[in-house]
């Protein structure tokens, strides 16, 4: 991606993490050699601005889960190095990396992932229980209060609609403070309505806690809700866009398929 971005932040420069807090540098990630060397990202450079909500599109076979992968430390790169915050994690050990996933990434995904065994409140604070961290009382009520969980606390998953678990979802993402957050289609199984409710919270976690997220979605609704949008195809970064709405994304959207059907 050639952006005035990418050129002005090095995360090796002191001082240069402050308002990134996710960075990659000439990341390709390859599946296979030869004749059947895939290659899913091509030489991608980017910055993940702290406190902001960052969303990735694409058609199916871009990259963009791909990307978000690589960015979480969930999977290896081919090449290039990864940041977050001032710490690389490409060449990290296994148990380095878990623990940095534990104690800076959040991750919120399609399935809930909850626990039927648990009710709300068990299930957000589970990380934290299970890495021996005790949670800040405030800032628990805080996340609380801003994804309206407050009086479904003691409810099982089973006694919750599926918005209302995918917002504890959210709440566990972001009870431990991590320094980012990533989504993978977070509302693709929800319907419209409370994937509405899902994405406002996930936008009120970034106006009014800081929080960084970064969501991997085919939804023009859906990135209408972030600050930034970037758009992916064939494992390059084609174009962003600030400030978006629904209908410039999908207007956007129509314009790159066009072109890759001309």
């Amino acid at each position: 991606m050639t952006t005035a971005a990418a050129a002005v932040y090095d995360p090796q420069i002191p001082g240069g993490a402050s308002a990134v807090a996710a960075s990659a540098r000439q990341v390709t990630k390859a599946y296979g050699a030869g004749e059947t060397r895939v290659t899913a990202l091509d030489s991608v450079d980017v910055d993940i601005q702290r406190g902001r909500f960052t969303a990735i599109m694409g058609p199916s076979g871009s990259g963009k889960s791909t990307l978000m992968h690589c960015l979480a430390g969930l999977d290896t790169v081919s090449e290039g190095r990864i940041w977050i915050g001032d710490t690389e994690i490409t060449g990290l050990k296994d148990k380095q990396l878990t623990k940095l996933r534990r104690d800076k990434i959040g991750f919120i995904f399609q399935a809930f992932n909850l626990l039927p065994t648990l009710n709300a409140l068990e299930n957000i604070t589970l990380p934290m229980d299970i890495a021996g961290r005790k949670p800040d009382a405030a800032w628990l009520d805080q996340v609380v209060q801003t994804v309206g969980l407050a009086d479904r606390l003691k409810h099982r998953p089973t006694q919750l609609s599926g918005g209302q678990q995918q917002r504890v979802a959210v709440a566990r993402a972001l009870a431990a403070r991590p320094e980012i957050i990533f989504g993978d289609e977070p509302t693709g199984n929800l319907d419209s309505r409370s994937g509405s409710e899902v994405l406002t919270f996930l936008r009120r976690s970034v106006d009014e806690l800081g929080q960084t997220i970064v969501m991997v979605t085919h939804d023009p609704v859906a990135a209408g809700y972030a600050d930034r949008v970037l758009f992916l195809a064939d494992g390059v970064i084609v174009d962003e866009m600030h400030a978006p709405t629904a209908d410039s994304v999908l207007e956007r959207m129509r314009r790159f398929d066009g072109k890759r059907t001309s």
